[in-house]
Order: C-alpha cells, then sequence, then structure tokens
C-alpha cells in the first residue's frame, strides 16, 4: 500500500511508544491539571500542538529535508540551540512568574468569549502567555517542532517499513507521509486520552483553599520540565 509493509507492524510499534511516558506526555498531563476549569480544553490543545508539531517533522522527512540534520553539523546545531533556547526561555518565565499570573486565578478562556475575540484571563486583563489556548498550542508545536531530535527518529523509524528500489526508485514520499499520518493520529488519539484522565484528576485540587497553591506549584514544575528540556537539548549530539 503506496510503498508500505508490514503496517500492522508499524501500528503496533507506534502505539507503544506512543504510550511511553515522555516528555511530551508530560507536557499534556501539566496542562491539563493546573489550567482550572478549562483544563481538558487545555489538554486538548497541547495534545494537537504537538501532533502539529510531529506532522512538520514528517513532511521533512519525507522529502529529504531531514537528511539536512542528520549530515550538516550546522544545520543540526542551529536548530538545536534555537529550540533550546525557546524551552529555557518558558522555563525561566514560568519558575519566576509572579504569585498574581495562578492559573486558577486567571484560568484559560477561549477567543469566543472574549469581545473582540482576544485571549484574556478571567480574573484580569493581562495576557499572560502560559495561561492562553494559543500560548499552550504553540509550546506544544514549538517544543517539537525546534527539536531536531525528533528529526532524526523519524527519519531512523519511518524508512524500516517503507519499501525502497534503490537509486533508480527511492522511496515515494507519499509512503512516508501515510505511516506519519498514522503516527501521529494514534499519538494525538492516547494524548487526547491523556488530557482527559489528567483534567479529571486535575479537577480534585482546583476548588477550595489548595488551588492557588496547586495552579502555582503546576507552573513551577512546568518551569522546571522545560529548563530540564532545554538544557538536555542544548547538549545532545547527532549520535
Amino acid at each position: 500500500m503506496h510503498g508500505v509493509h508490514d503496517i500492522w507492524l508499524f501500528v503496533v510499534s507506534g502505539l507503544l511508544l506512543n504510550i511511553t511516558p515522555g516528555p511530551d506526555m508530560l507536557y499534556i498531563i501539566a496542562r491539563s491539571a493546573t489550567c482550572g476549569t478549562h483544563g481538558l480544553r487545555a489538554g486538548v490543545v497541547a495534545a494537537l500542538g504537538i501532533g502539529a508539531g510531529c506532522s512538520v517533522h514528517i513532511a521533512a522527512a519525507a522529502f529529504g529535508l531531514s537528511a539536512v540534520l542528520a549530515t550538516s553539523a550546522t544545520a543540526f546545531t542551529v536548530v538545536k540551540l534555537l529550540g533550546a533556547a525557546y524551552l529555557l526561555y518558558m522555563g525561566c518565565t514560568m519558575l519566576l512568574a509572579r504569585k498574581g499570573t495562578a492559573r486558577t486565578a486567571a484560568p484559560v478562556v477561549p477567543d469566543a468569549a472574549v469581545p473582540g475575540g482576544h485571549e484574556q484571563t478571567g480574573a484580569s486583563t493581562a495576557q499572560t502567555p502560559q495561561a492562553t489556548l494559543r500560548g499552550v498550542f504553540a509550546q506544544g508545536f514549538l517544543t517539537n517542532a525546534l527539536n531536531p531530535k525528533v528529526a532524526l527518529f523519524f527519519l531512523a523509524f519511518l524508512p524500516q517499513f517503507v519499501d525502497g528500489g534503490g537509486a533508480a526508485a527511492p522511496p515515494s514520499p507519499l509512503a512516508f507521509l501515510v505511516l506519519g499520518c498514522i503516527f501521529t493520529v494514534n499519538g494525538t488519539l492516547v494524548n487526547l486520552l491523556v488530557a482527559w484522565g489528567a483534567s479529571r484528576l486535575g479537577s480534585i485540587f482546583q476548588t477550595g483553599a489548595l488551588a492557588d497553591r496547586f495552579a502555582r506549584w503546576g507552573d513551577r514544575c512546568l518551569g522546571a520540565l522545560f529548563l530540564y528540556l532545554g538544557i538536555r537539548l542544548a547538549l545532545a549530539e547527532r549520535g
């Protein structure tokens, strides 16, 4: 099918990878559990952002752009440092956020709920990027799209299930796109279930005296996660 073989083995392998806890899943859990009454919506948006980031790497693998990262130390280093800088910036922003920006005090509000179509917080008009659905999506997208290790993963994983006919008949980009779409859809479904479960669990702590404290510690944990990922990405090598 479209130059693809062992499709069921690919699906099973992909699902096993999707359900393995990792940075993406931790990000979705943190967003779902600490965004107040809009936790599920934030978790869903985070999952969609991560899926969109994966789509960038899939397209790059299909059309040979990921091979540049695998062969060019300069290209790999540039993308790596951009991703690390973004992660470190977001981590510092969340760790240094003032007490008044806790998401339980300023829950996520969708565009449609605010005149003029702009996302604002429920308790104040101050724009806090980590508390907006647009910001949640962007964070999920950028942390994935700017990680060259993800590109190299797809470049190593997908070809195992693609028919290749040598230099005269190279693998079809369509085969990469088909496999990539299957992987991304399955991964997004898993992440949506994770978002639902985390939001249900987080709702227990979103009421009463613990709500503000839980939101602040959620921000700190997520900030620490971003810092860890940024440092790890900055030190990553192509191999």
